[in-house]
């Protein structure tokens, strides 16, 4: 496998690339990772190692754009005025588009990119059907033909139902590859008809690498960012950007206002406005928010714990002081917080009020503020 999309899973290439030569290539397999360990880029870079066994590798170019008619792409989609029955060949374009931009994006990435992000994306059995009557074709070189679905997990159950049978007794060279980052959603009964592929985080010095190499960074900038992505590169570029000012304005604002609550309870109507305004976004925007949120904490305690070094993110927000905020976030807090942070997104994510746990959280995030050090 040549890579170069992609950092880390040295020795899963390795096994995978032995598989192809030896011919063991199995015809279903479910690849198991975080987008921003570029699971997605993996399942491309595999097969046009699979086709470049037969083909040459003068084919990679073509897989490697997307363009390959051999492979199909199947990943969420929604319905628009235009297409009330939508299937990923409706807006492939697009996808093609995006993930070539944005190789370890996500879900809410992509909605975003088609300015559909306030609904939710799934796989329905309109686009079973496609599958199907792609995989009825021949093969337009001869060889292998892929199936690469993204996000299977959002495969309604119709769906998912249609494609049992010929992901177990596919046509003869068809591999299916399902880019999963939440196997546990999957059906049981389509997990057993895969062979896992578990990709694993990538580690500190390959997400630095990857930054140095594609992002011009100074080896030192690529380390601080990457200590802080948690193996992630999706995180990691967000962090390269951090130019995100509303995330910035909308956070500074309201530990400003929870730290006041505790002596100052007219400060509340504050709160409450924070939280119906932020309930307003799209749930995978309130999602990535409460991400932010929580590295930001976790800067504060580096800081706070003479660890400045590896504190990367910059708030330029007017009168917000890293040195003034760090103290109050320590030991006897930040996993109340965190935690916190976290049961937030869990609810948000299951169609909570948002409203609510976001009220309830600042009322929390109160308390925990002037929580004394151990």
């Amino acid at each position: 496998m040549n890579g170069e999309k992609i950092a880390g899973h040295i020795k899963i290439k390795e096994k995978l690339r032995n598989s192809i030569s030896e011919g063991r290539i199995s015809h279903a397999q479910l690849i198991s990772g975080k987008n921003g360990w570029g699971s997605l880029s993996f399942a491309v870079d595999y097969a046009a190692e699979i086709l470049a066994s037969e083909k040459g590798e003068a084919v990679k170019s073509k897989v490697n754009g997307l363009q390959h008619p051999d492979i199909h792409f199947t990943f969420p989609v929604t319905s628009t005025e235009k297409f009330k029955a939508p299937t990923s060949n409706h807006f492939i374009k697009e996808f093609r588009e995006f993930i070539l931009e944005n190789p370890f994006g996500s879900l809410y990435d992509w909605l975003e990119f088609v300015e559909v992000e306030k609904k939710q994306g799934g796989i329905n059995v309109h686009e079973a059907h496609e599958i199907v009557k792609f995989l009825s074709l021949n093969s337009y070189e001869g060889s292998y033909k892929f199936v690469i679905i993204w996000l299977p997990e959002l495969m309604n159950e119709a769906a998912a139902n249609k494609l049992l049978k010929i992901i177990e007794e596919p046509p003869k060279k068809t591999v299916f590859l399902l880019v999963t980052e939440k196997e546990e959603e999957l059906l049981p009964t389509i997990v057993s008809r895969c062979q896992l592929v578990k990709l694993n985080r990538l580690s500190d010095d390959e997400v630095a690498d990857y930054l140095e190499k594609n992002k011009g960074l100074s080896a030192h900038e690529a380390k601080r960012i990457a200590v802080s992505s948690n193996g992630n590169l999706r995180d990691a570029l967000q962090n390269l950007d951090a130019a995100n000012e509303e995330f910035e304005a909308y956070f500074v604002n309201w530990v400003r206002n929870a730290f006041m609550a505790a002596k100052n309870p007219s400060v509340l109507k504050n709160l409450v406005k924070w939280a119906n305004e932020i309930s307003a976004w799209p749930r995978e925007k309130q999602k990535q928010f409460l991400q932010y949120c929580s590295e930001i904490f976790r800067q504060a305690l580096l800081k706070n714990y003479q660890t400045g070094e590896l504190v990367y993110m910059q708030l330029g927000a007017e009168g917000f002081n890293w040195e003034k905020f760090a103290p109050f976030i320590h030991g006897a807090n930040i996993a109340d917080i965190l935690d916190e942070l976290n049961e937030t997104s869990y609810h948000i994510e299951r169609n909570a009020n948002a409203k609510i746990v976001l009220l309830d959280l600042s009322i929390k995030l109160t308390r925990f503020l002037h929580k004394k050090p151990a």
